[in-house]
């Protein structure tokens, strides 16, 4: 039984270290404000295009990026549901057979 909830806490860490590596993209503005986070959630990159600055006022600049960060943030959570569903499956599949013997 340990060993089963010890491979579960390894699995967590593999797939912990797999969403660090994934990227997700949000963007506003005709992709004139962009972000890219991990699937951790972990903001890596912002980008405004330089036209911006001179069309909009701070508060638009504003607003166009907390677009593009919740966008980010929620494919971030799309990717992480998917990959914790995929790992649930299998613990549940071993899980079913410690119960069996």
């Amino acid at each position: 039984m340990f060993d089963k909830l010890f491979q579960a806490q390894q699995k967590a860490q593999e797939i912990k270290s797999r969403l660090d590596n994934i990227s997700v993209v949000g963007e506003a503005d005709g992709g004139r404000v962009r972000v890219i986070a991990s699937a951790n959630k972990e903001i890596k990159e912002v980008t405004i295009n330089e036209e911006l600055y001179e069309e909009n006022d701070k508060e638009q600049l504003e607003e166009l990026l907390i677009v593009a960060l919740n966008k980010a943030l929620v494919q971030a959570d799309q990717v992480s549901q998917a990959e914790m569903q995929a790992a649930t499956q299998d613990m549940f599949g071993g899980l079913g057979n410690l119960f069996n013997k």
